[in-house]
């Protein structure tokens, strides 16, 4: 089954009507910036500052009720054949909702129509991604260039996120190095 196969079913029915992921604009660069640096408080994710996410906002999804802003998440292309899914954050009211799995569809898609063969991402929620498909990874398949941020991280060098891939090609996931 394809990456899209599967979480478009997931999706299906999962999500509360008329929510959906849609590319981020000028607007929406201060409340991710704060959804994405209270769970970077937590240790859950890395901080970003406002001028990151707006150098960058072209790479964000969010889902919006109205005006208010639920969820974001961002698709950063790592090379010709990779990207990276992350500051994947929803509100706390609004978890399990659904919301999550939507926006790491929009990425996939994404992916999909730039041609990547190859998404990941770095997590403390593996079951979640495995639901979408991605496959647990040794984090030392990934390229070197991946760790370019791990230097910010208060966790380095002891980091414990795991890594969890998708492979887009509908074959075997082939990680390998890249300058």
């Amino acid at each position: 089954m394809s990456p899209r196969a599967t979480t478009s079913r997931r999706r299906a029915g999962s999500v509360a009507p008329g929510l959906r992921a849609e590319k981020a604009g000028v607007r929406d660069a201060v409340e991710v910036h704060s959804l994405v640096n209270q769970f970077a408080q937590r240790g859950d994710m890395l901080p970003r500052t406002l001028g990151e996410v707006y150098e960058n906002l072209r790479d964000f999804f969010v889902v919006r009720e109205g005006r208010e802003l639920l969820a974001c998440v961002a698709l950063h292309i790592m090379w010709d054949d990779l990207a990276e899914v992350r500051s994947l954050a929803v509100r706390e009211e609004s978890q399990a909702q659904g919301l999550g799995a939507v926006l790491v569809e929009a990425c996939v898609e994404e992916a999909m129509l730039l041609g990547l063969s190859t998404v990941f991402a770095l997590t403390y929620s593996p079951d979640f991604f495995g639901k979408l498909g991605f496959r647990q990874a040794d984090v030392m398949s990934l390229p070197r260039k991946v760790w370019n941020e791990c230097y910010r991280c208060p966790k380095f060098p002891g980091c414990n996120e795991i890594a969890m891939v998708l492979d887009l090609t509908g074959g075997e996931t082939q990680v390998h190095a890249t300058p």
